[in-house]
C-alpha cells in the first residue's frame, strides 16, 4: 500500500498531466510485454508488436537492454522516467544522458540488489552508453508507440475531460475520488493499491496526475521520495479504438449544421443530455448525432456513472481547426 499525504497547500498543487508521458508509456507498453496479464485490452497493440519486434535488431536490443533495466518489479530506476518527459521525448531522453553518473550508479546498484541488474547496466554511468540507451528508446517509441499515438492522445484526453468534470463538480476531493478502482481517497491520505508498503509526503510539493495507457491496474509512482512527486495510473476502461479518417459515408454523413454544431459542442466534451440542450433537440436525436460522430472516428464516448460523455478524438479536433493560410 502506497500512502500519499496531502497537506492544504497539496490539494491546491494536484494537476493533470496535459498529454501522455512517453516515457512512462515506454516504461510500462514494456510491462505489458512482460506478462499476459491485461493482455486482452491490448489484444491488437500486441500482436502488431510482437510483429514489428520478431526477428529485428530492435527486437533483440529490446529484449537485451530495455527490458533488464525497466523490469516489471517493484523497483525502476528514476532516471529513466525524468520529470522532463513531461515536455515531450527529446527533453525527456536529454534528460537521460544529462543524469549525473552517481545518481545512475546508485540507482543501478538499487535495481540489482531489489530486482537483479544486468552485467552491462554499470556502464550506464558512461554519457556514451546512456546517449545508446537514450536511441534504443526513441527507436522503440517510433517502431511501437508512435504508429498507435492517436488512440494513445484520444484516451488520456478522454480521462483529462472525466477529470476535469469530477474537479468542477466536487472539487479536487471530487478529483482524487475517481481515478480508479486502485485508488481511495480518504482526506488528507490517498491510499493506493501498490507494490510495496510505504509513505509519501507531499509536504507542500503537490501531485502530479499522469494517466497511462499502457498502465494496467496497479499505479507507479517515483522511487525516490525526494523528486517531484507524481503518480501514473491506468486510464481504467477508456481504451479506445484507434480513430482513422472515415470513409467517404460517414464525412457525407456529417456535412449539415446541426452535426457540425454538435462536433464544435463537444470541443470541451458534454454529456448526451447537456449536448441535446445546446442543440435544442431531444436527447434521442443527440445520440444519434453522437453515433455517427462516434462512427467517423470524430468522438469517443465513454459511460460515466449514471450519464455518457463525449469527447473529441484527435480527428475530431483537427477538423474544428482553422485551415493554414497559403504562403
Amino acid at each position: 500500500m502506497l500512502r500519499i499525504h496531502f497537506t492544504p497547500q497539496d490539494l491546491a498543487r494536484v494537476r493533470v498531466a496535459s498529454a501522455p508521458d512517453p516515457l512512462w508509456e515506454i516504461a510500462c507498453s514494456l510491462h505489458r510485454l512482460q506478462t499476459s496479464r491485461g493482455r486482452w485490452a491490448y489484444a491488437d497493440w500486441y500482436r502488431e508488436t510482437r510483429t514489428t519486434l520478431a526477428g529485428t535488431q530492435l527486437g533483440a536490443a529490446v529484449r537485451r537492454l530495455l527490458v533488464p533495466v525497466l523490469p516489471r518489479a517493484r523497483y525502476l530506476p528514476d532516471f529513466l522516467t525524468p520529470s522532463e518527459a513531461a515536455d515531450g521525448l527529446d527533453r525527456g531522453l536529454a534528460a537521460i544522458v544529462d543524469t549525473p553518473p552517481d545518481r545512475v550508479a546508485l540507482e543501478i546498484q538499487t535495481l540489482d540488489r531489489i530486482a537483479g541488474a544486468p552485467d552491462w547496466a554499470p556502464r550506464l554511468v558512461e554519457r556514451g552508453a546512456r546517449e545508446d540507451l537514450a536511441g534504443l528508446l526513441r527507436a522503440y517509441h517510433e517502431a511501437v508507440i508512435a504508429p498507435h499515438e492517436n488512440r494513445v492522445l484520444a484516451t488520456v484526453a478522454a480521462e483529462r475531460a472525466l477529470r476535469g468534470r469530477d474537479a468542477l463538480a466536487a472539487g479536487v476531493d471530487g478529483l482524487l475520488a475517481g481515478l480508479s478502482p486502485a485508488v481511495r481517497w480518504h482526506p488528507p491520505v490517498l491510499h493506493v493499491d501498490y507494490v510495496e508498503d510505504r509513505d509519501l509526503r507531499l509536504a507542500g510539493r503537490g501531485l502530479r496526475l499522469v494517466p497511462s495507457y499502457f498502465c494496467w491496474q496497479s499505479p507507479v509512482s517515483m522511487a525516490d521520495d525526494t523528486l517531484q512527486p507524481l503518480l501514473v495510473y491506468p486510464v481504467h476502461g477508456l481504451r479506445a479504438p484507434a480513430p482513422e479518417r472515415p470513409p467517404d459515408v460517414s464525412l457525407a454523413a456529417l456535412l449539415g449544421r446541426t452535426r457540425a454544431a454538435a462536433l464544435r459542442s463537444l470541443a470541451l466534451g458534454a454529456t448526451t443530455s447537456e449536448l441535446a440542450g445546446v442543440l435544442g433537440v431531444s436527447v434521442p436525436a443527440a445520440s444519434r448525432h453522437t453515433t455517427v460522430l462516434r462512427d467517423a472516428g470524430l468522438v469517443f464516448s465513454h459511460r460515466h456513472h449514471n450519464t455518457v460523455l463525449h469527447t473529441l478524438t484527435p480527428l475530431g479536433a483537427a477538423l474544428l481547426r482553422p485551415p493554414m493560410s497559403p504562403r
